[in-house]
């Protein structure tokens, strides 16, 4: 061979590795671009539920934390009973979208009554004996209303003979105004409440609100809303300040982060800020927090620094930074771990299943106990305890054993490499909720905490600043905790701006403010 002819073949093998090269590289997208594919065609046309319905006596799985390869029987096994699993999940799917349910009936306990009586028109009514009436009840509406409360003081002046008999004596009397929820402002209470639950409870803009205003008679500037919001919001924290405070000096909590858009001022845009929220799991008293926008390690260290006690989250690495830490225990969530294997199932349902069959046993250890609980009427966190000691346990110990078995058999960065490699990677934090009966399993209670945040940022799509977004917490805390508590949000806040200029005047402890303190007034 000349040459020339090896500087050809160079060239040739050169180009060829670079073709190999770019080659692999294009696989590698076509598999990412694949996997976004069936995850987002999964959340639109897919089954949304990730439960696995089970079959009331499972056969037992054998195996041992230590083995490296699966026994062949057991792995028949394991492979009936998933199928069992999926044939009763797509029978139940089907009976449930033909069965027909009866609607709820309208409950209409809490309606005042308005009779309405109606005679047929008879010549001779002492011919008829009258029967049982029949009765039609139908809702009515009547359209809210908006009035002004004019409130007139009548002023007395002593009279002048008795003045200058009495020079000490107080000239003029009148009585005295009642404390008003903002200084000379001219919303009542009633009015201020109803501005911030049409937004925070119904998620309505204010400039929607305001529309709603004008049909009933009244024009009130986007200007003023805002400044009504911002003085109402400056009365309340005090309470939310004093509500953090309790939450945070609970023994076990559940905390998570979501997105809220602010505004940036300088760069003329919204940009994406996330809001914290904590939950005191025992009351369900929660707060959120706002800081900058940031959901940096230093904000969460900030937020959990003085915490004390068990704090249950999903896999963000920041959590990472309390492992280890004094007084603090961190908890893993299993929905999130079942999430990521149900996402797996599109690319591989075999070992999907088999995942979910190995979850959803460790979620009928919990329906069992509530079951008990709500047979008792109250629950009973030993009883819980010794139940997921003695069954879910072992069945993570069999869950450990198969993840060891198949993490080496899923392709590189595949979705299913990544469920495996996500739950086994924090199987031990997963594995804690079993050395308390007050744990929960999962981290639902604060995902759902987030969801009026989420509705909102729909509908008003953003905060204007910063300081709007921590105002914004501030009214989602006070009413979250309301609707945990069973408290009529508006009632709760109408009660408190009525009562707040009080404890101002006073320098009194608001305490018994507080959702969980709170007791109407009666009349």
């Amino acid at each position: 061979m000349t040459a020339e002819e090896q500087k050809k073949m160079q060239a040739l093998e050169a180009e060829n590795a670079k073709l190999r090269e770019e080659n692999s590289g294009l696989n590698e997208r076509l598999l990412r671009a694949q996997q976004t594919l069936a995850k987002y065609a999964q959340m639109l046309f897919g089954q949304k539920t990730e439960r696995v319905r089970l079959p009331e006596k499972p056969q037992e799985l054998t195996g041992s934390l230590f083995l490296q390869e699966m026994d062949p029987e057991e792995q028949a096994r394991l492979d009936k009973e998933t199928a069992k699993a999926v044939a009763q999940q797509e029978k139940l799917v089907h009976v449930e979208a033909h069965d027909r349910k009866v609607r709820k009936p309208i409950d209409t306990s809490k309606l005042e009554v308005r009779e309405e009586h109606l005679y047929p028109e008879l010549e001779n009514k002492e011919d008829y004996t009258e029967m049982a009436p029949e009765v039609t009840d139908s809702l009515v509406l009547v359209p809210r209303q908006m009035y002004i409360r004019r409130i007139i003081r009548h002023k007395f002046v002593l009279k002048s003979k008795l003045q200058v008999e009495n020079p000490d004596r107080k000239a003029f009397e009148i009585a005295e105004l009642p404390p008003a929820p903002l200084h000379k402002c001219m919303a009542d209470a009633s009015l201020l409440a109803d501005i911030i639950i049409s937004k925070y409870h119904y998620h309505l803009p204010f400039y929607r609100v305001i529309e709603t205003y004008k049909e009933l008679g009244v024009s009130i500037s986007p200007s003023t809303i805002n400044d009504w919001f911002k003085a109402v919001v400056s009365k309340i924290n005090p309470i939310y300040e004093l509500l953090r405070a309790h939450v945070l000096a609970c023994d076990y909590v559940q905390v998570d982060e979501s997105t809220l858009p602010v505004i940036d001022n300088e760069a003329h845009r919204a940009v994406r800020g996330w809001v914290w929220s904590v939950v005191n799991v025992m009351t369900g008293d929660r707060f959120f927090f706002y800081e900058h926008g940031s959901r940096a390690t230093r904000v969460a260290m900030g937020l959990l620094k003085d915490f004390n006690g068990a704090i249950q989250s999903d896999g963000y690495c920041v959590y990472e930074h309390f492992e280890g830490m004094d007084g603090k225990l961190l908890l893993g969530c299993w929905a999130h771990a079942r999430r990521k294997f149900f996402e797996a199932r599109k690319e591989n349902e075999k070992l999907a299943n088999e995942a979910l069959f190995y979850i959803g046993k460790l979620y009928e250890v919990e329906r069992e106990a509530d079951e008990l609980d709500e047979a008792d009427g109250k629950p009973n966190y030993e009883r819980r305890k010794s139940m997921r000691q003695e069954k879910a346990y072992l069945e993570i110990k069999k869950f450990e054993t198969w993840m060891e078995v198949n993490l080496l058999k899923c392709p590189p960065k595949s979705l299913m490499e990544v469920a495996i490699s996500y739950t086994y990677n924090i199987l031990k934090k997963l594995s804690l909720y079993v050395t308390d009966g007050r744990y929960k399993i999962d981290d639902n209670m604060v995902e759902n905490s987030i969801r009026p945040l989420a509705i909102g940022r729909k509908n008003y799509l953003f905060c204007g600043d910063d300081d709007a977004a921590q105002r914004a917490a501030v009214v989602y805390s006070l009413l979250a905790t309301c609707k945990a508590r069973g408290i009529d949000e508006r009632a709760w806040l109408e009660d408190v701006l009525r009562r707040i200029p009080q404890y101002e005047l006073g320098k009194k402890d608001c305490s018994d403010l507080l959702p969980g303190n709170w007791k109407p007034v009666t009349k």
